[in-house]
């Protein structure tokens, strides 16, 4: 059983690792596409050579054009993957997360399987993070992990919840197993390594538990000049409440769109480069507040035992608002700062609901057991 496993963004490299270091323990035969969907230095190679990771076999450097021109990217997508899988004909495609990347592998992996009585020819479909729910579909990322839940035969869900989450929508429980998430994996793994590499707070001359880290990248925030525009004005606002740097590494999509909207680069934000994940684990870790619309980030500031604000005005990560380490926002600056105010010096402590740590194990422990039955 040949084992194919898509990607395509930073979260994903991270999150696949545990999975792929299995495979390679294990010796078990599989093949990494790249779609290119993050596809500079500091988003894309610096995460396999940190992270120590065999480079993928493919790599399609297919970049997206525009965020509203959805189809196209995954079009371009689904276009050069089909000639990898009809040519390497793996017996499981796996797909992580909410991306373009993700949907075009279980897209692509189910159109092919129904040409089975002329090709002979079917692939399973493994979606690690199943059952997420933002319940708002205005997110991109909200419509491909329906579409690819909903065309799996193994959903790989984080927590109860998001099993439950599956089977609120007819999803067979047969094909459901909670089995946390592989960034706790990634985490344990890396968080001490990370730390043998250098200091990175001395290098960029902070202090630890003295500033905040911010990340905002995504379509729904930084696609809209209203949005983006607030949550910088809420940023700004923290710093001239807490007199703490808030520290930005800044995406170049992200850097773009700034300098779109003619924005500038307002002083009381220290914007910084996109950091590799060992450097990024080392910020998170020592901070005193995350402030983000990541949903990785919501987890592992959770993790980490770092309180959380989302700047956005759901999550697909409840558990965290349950947990007391998160909080939801929204965009309004006042809120931004309130909620601030609320989680900065919130007692740590809280239980991590994604898992021991052994997800990725689990994952491909139980395709193999399916394989037999």
């Amino acid at each position: 059983m040949k084992i194919a496993i898509v990607m395509g963004t930073r979260p994903e490299i991270i999150k696949l690792g545990p999975v792929i270091k299995y495979l390679e323990e294990k010796k078990l035969d599989y093949f990494m596409i790249h779609t290119g969907q993050h596809y500079s230095y500091e988003l894309d190679k610096i995460f396999f050579e940190q992270l120590r990771l065999p480079p993928p076999k493919y790599n399609l450097n297919i970049k997206s054009l525009a965020p509203h021109m959805q189809g196209t990217h995954t079009g371009m997508i689904l276009i050069e993957m089909e000639k990898i899988f009809l040519e390497e004909k793996p017996g499981v495609v796996l797909v992580h997360g909410d991306t373009n990347s993700a949907l075009s592998g279980a897209l692509l992996a189910s159109k092919i399987s129904t040409t089975k009585e002329y090709t002979g020819y079917h692939m399973n479909i493994g979606h690690i993070e199943a059952g997420l729910r933002s319940y708002d579909r205005r997110m991109p990322e909200e419509i491909n992990r329906i579409i690819c839940d909903h065309l799996s035969d193994y959903l790989f869900c984080p927590t109860e919840r998001a099993k439950q989450n599956a089977m609120k929508e007819g999803i067979s429980e047969k094909k459901l197993f909670v089995v946390g998430n592989t960034v706790v994996d990634a985490v344990k793994q890396n968080l001490k390594l990370s730390e043998a590499k250098g200091d990175v707070l001395a290098q960029i001359g902070l202090e630890r538990g003295k500033y905040i880290l911010a990340t905002v990248h995504r379509q729904e925030n930084v696609d809209s000049r209203e949005r983006f525009r607030k949550i910088l004005d809420g940023l700004t606002q923290i710093n001239n409440e807490f007199g703490l740097p808030v520290v930005y590494p800044l995406h170049p999509r992200t850097k773009s769109r700034i300098e779109l909207f003619g924005f500038g680069m307002p002083a009381e934000i220290r914007f910084i480069p996109p950091q590799g994940f060992f450097e990024f684990l080392q910020l998170e870790a020592n901070a005193k507040l995350a402030i983000t619309d990541s949903g990785g980030v919501q987890e592992e500031s959770c993790i980490l035992n770092v309180p959380c604000v989302t700047v956005r005005d759901t999550t697909e990560r409840p558990e965290t608002l349950e947990m007391g380490c998160n909080v939801v926002a929204g965009t309004d600056p006042k809120k931004i700062l309130e909620c601030a105010k609320n989680m900065i010096n919130v007692k740590r402590g809280w239980n991590n609901p994604f898992g021991d740590g052994k997800s990725g194990e689990k994952i491909i422990n139980l395709i193999l057991e399916q394989a037999q039955l």
